[in-house]
């Protein structure tokens, strides 16, 4: 760059002033130039609107129009004091901001090829919202299912469970506090099912003749010959002894289990556009039930499985393309309340969601997600170093902790306050408590206790914890004590994994995500399901403007 050339001696400072002024108002004003590089779209497909050639040189000529005019009013306003505002920076501050954004998202939800694979999926996305064709899109969707609240078991239940042996067949507890309806057959009619994401089966009670039945809430499924599923499917896993029919045998952890052959039937489902959808799906005739599960059938027909396996009801569904293999449940944190439960992932909030990976066990083929650390407040309950593995079951009224971990979380309830003393004579639940003030609700005592939370890995600065607060693991009885809702999961053969039980699931969202193997959960009143948009709300407006 060549040297400014220096005044001239005498020369007057009036007229090196006018000099310099003149010189600076002739110079052209640098403009900064934002060059966004996007992906191109899909081979064959249309490039990407900023990637085009089109695109750039209209851009080209927006900028060099605004400098113009920019030059053009700047020279016919005087000029004043450097203004700290300017709009050129605020444009490329939110320019910036929003690239930042849109970074996060394709690092959240894109992988491989980060950036590609996020804008398909926001293309996709778009054309979805914008009723594109539905056979292009693979026809998925989502559906809804209500829950109900099942009617108070009495404290006999609690004890029994406590006792159960060691699980078989990978499945943890067949009944927890929920149910649902679904319509089976041709006519179709209505059966009560317990909600269990920790089996894979799911079954109606047959009279095929029954050798072992409950009385059930509704009269007995009865299939025709043509309904059989023959030994040769491929969803009939195991090798039988009579070709015609495929035999199934299932245990629970609380040492009831269900015995009968498989069957394909029509099944009804709901859409998020409140119409009935029919669809074939594969599920268990159980004609010999035994156990606890008994007594739960007498207000129920049987239980629908949501587990893993391609038998599951999810997995059917999304081999077919109906639904991708996602599907959630939310229960209100008021216990007559009810719920609802989804098949699809149309219902699943896109952000504010925390997800943990999970892996299926090499025996049970159960989702477990690996903990770090388990707190009552501020005290790690677990040993330092020591992982635990987590299952989330619907299937499961309570919580059950390895023995260690609830031995010290009953001596950290014990030492919470002097006004309460263990009352070995409540058998409500393992460990009850007695006031010495009368306590008609959980409302009385919670500011007494401390939160129980469940530390899963960390992501970038991001806290990956389930909380469980006071009013949600203490259940009052009805001698008016304060009852733990955590039990020893020793006893059912669990020494180093937590069973999360219905009454911790209350009050929040939980999706199963078994196309990416993990599960989310998001704190909700869960009183209004709504479709969520797969585009992210900065992007949505921006999309339709230039897309459309």
């Amino acid at each position: 760059m060549a040297a400014t050339p220096s005044p001239s001696p005498g020369r007057p400072v009036e007229e090196e002033r006018d000099g310099d002024q003149q010189q600076r108002n002739s110079r052209r004003p640098l403009f900064g130039a934002v060059m966004i590089v996007v992906p191109d779209g899909p081979a064959g497909g249309s490039p990407l609107p900023a990637s085009s050639s089109d695109g750039l040189l209209e851009a080209a000529l927006l900028a060099d129009h605004a400098g113009a005019a920019a030059c053009a009013s700047d020279a016919e306003r005087p000029r004043g004091k450097p203004s700290s505002f300017s709009p050129w920076r605020a444009a490329v501050a939110v320019l910036a901001l929003v690239a930042l954004a849109a970074a996060g998202y394709f690092c959240v939800y894109g992988s491989g090829d980060a950036a590609g694979s996020a804008w398909r999926r926001i293309m996709e996305a778009r054309e979805e919202e914008d009723g594109g064709d539905g056979e292009e899109r693979g026809e998925r969707r989502s559906f809804l299912l209500p829950l109900y609240p099942k009617p108070r078991r009495g404290a006999g239940a609690a004890e029994n469970l406590t006792a159960a042996a060691a699980p078989h067949a990978g499945n943890v507890f067949p009944t927890g506090l929920y149910y649902t309806t679904l319509s089976i057959g041709n006519p179709s009619r209505d059966y009560f099912l317990d909600v269990d994401t920790g089996s894979d089966i799911t079954w109606i009670q047959c009279g095929t003749p029954c050798r072992s039945c409950a009385k059930g809430a509704h009269p007995s499924y009865i299939p025709a010959q043509a309904n059989i599923l023959p030994a040769s499917d491929p969803l009939c896993e195991r090798a039988q002894s009579n070709p015609n029919q495929c035999n199934y045998d299932i245990n629970y952890a609380d040492r009831s289990s269900s015995m009968g052959v498989y069957a394909r039937d029509n099944m009804q489902l709901m859409s998020e556009d409140d119409e009935r959808e029919n669809v074939d799906i594969v599920f268990g005739c159980g004609y010999d039930q035994r156990g606890n599960i008994l007594d739960t059938l007498e207000n129920t027909d049987g239980v629908l499985g949501l587990g893993s396996r391609e038998i599951s009801l999810p997995s059917q569904l999304a081999s077919r393309g109906i639904i991708s293999n996602v599907f959630g449940h939310c229960m209100t944190t008021d216990p007559s309340g009810g719920g609802y439960l989804f098949l699809g992932d149309d219902y699943i909030p896109r952000w504010r969601m925390t997800w943990v990976p999970v892996r299926n066990g090499p025996a049970d083929n159960i989702r477990r997600a690996q903990l770090h650390q388990v707190n009552h407040g501020a005290q790690q309950l677990n040993v330092q170093g020591k992982l635990t593995q987590v299952i989330f079951d619907s299937g499961s009224t309570h919580t059950y902790f390895p023995h260690e971990v609830y031995l010290n979380l009953i001596a950290a309830m014990k030492g919470t306050s002097l006004r309460f003393v263990q009352d070995d004579s409540d058998k409500t639940l393992p460990f009850c408590m007695k006031a010495d003030f009368s306590v008609r609700s959980v409302d009385d005592v919670k500011q007494f206790f401390k939160p129980l939370s469940l530390q899963f890995e960390k992501r970038f600065f991001f806290s990956k914890t389930f909380n469980i607060q006071p009013e949600d693991y203490l259940i009052i009885s009805d001698k008016g004590n304060i009852c733990l809702g955590v039990l020893d999961g020793t006893k059912m053969g669990y020494d180093s994994v937590i069973i999360v039980g219905d009454i911790f699931l209350r009050g929040k969202l939980i999706a199963y995500d078994n196309d990416e193997s993990q599960i989310g959960w998001i704190d909700s009143d869960c009183t209004d399901p709504s479709k969520q948009s797969r585009i992210p709300f900065f992007l949505s407006k921006v999309l339709r403007n230039q897309l459309s």
